[in-house]
């Protein structure tokens, strides 16, 4: 049996995989879908795969089954943890916050203003997957972004740090980033002027800086190399339908 598309969905404890058919009709369909453990303690995440596929075939009766296109989503080793850390809560945090959300980030922590010694002990605590610092409008304040990541590389070493704020900031962060040996992203400031939001190109980095992460999941570079496009984090991949959707109907309720 062939089907259009075969969507999985590795969740950290249930593998989910769901073949359409129709895609190019009138009449589209979700005409089966198989569940297995996810096992990524086992050391690989495609034997959850391969077993969910398989109760696929038993739900569609079918001893073969191939697709033509395969798309994935994944919230397998935790998910895509994250904290933020800007300027003011109603601007560039706000700016930085909506950005992590709309790409499927977990928001583990949210900080504004200069980090304390306490946000340094949470943010070891909950060892985030990527640690996003914003703050300032381009060419305005500069020294609160300067310091949160300057505290965050000497004092959590080995988390990739997106930049997203004052672009002036830039050659310095780099200096920063080369003495404690910090991997470090930039992109446009999320907030790069009063009253104005820019947080599409941060959304854009935080899922690319995710999928280099979770590649590094048991087995989960086979998987890349038999899905179409980009792995997503599920969140992100939910956001992204909703989007879809209400471009079709308008208004409409996620779940």
């Amino acid at each position: 049996m062939k089907v259009d598309v075969l969507v999985a969905e590795i969740g950290s404890t249930t593998t989910a995989v769901n073949a359409f058919t129709g895609l190019n009709s009138a009449t589209p369909a979700l005409i089966g879908q198989g569940v297995a453990p996810t096992s990524v303690e086992s050391g690989d995440v495609t034997v959850g795969l391969k077993e969910a596929i398989s109760d696929l075939k038993v739900q569609l009766g079918v001893n073969d089954l191939s697709w033509d296109h395969m798309f994935a989503s994944s919230s397998a080793a935790g998910g895509l943890s994250m904290t933020v850390h800007g300027l003011v809560y109603d601007m560039t945090v706000k700016a930085a916050k909506e950005a992590a959300l709309g790409s499927g980030a977990v928001l583990r922590h949210v900080t504004a203003g200069k980090l304390r010694r306490t946000d340094i002990a949470r943010i070891q605590q909950i060892a985030p997957k990527i640690i996003l610092v914003a703050g300032g409008v381009d060419y305005g304040e500069r020294e609160t972004a300067l310091y949160n990541f300057e505290m965050i590389a000497g004092k959590v070493p080995g988390i990739p740090i997106i930049y997203a704020g004052n672009i002036e900031n830039h050659d310095e962060i780099r200096l920063i980033a080369e003495e404690f040996g910090t991997e470090v992203f930039y992109v446009e400031n999320c907030y790069p002027c009063i009253d104005q939001l820019n947080i599409e190109p941060t959304r854009i980095i935080i899922q690319d800086v995710f999928e280099k992460h979770i590649i590094h999941s048991p087995g989960m570079e086979k998987i890349h190399e038999m899905v179409d496009g980009t792995i997503m984090p599920t969140p992100g991949a939910v956001m992204q339908a909703a989007k879809m959707a209400y471009d079709t109907f308008e208004d409409l309720v996620v779940l």
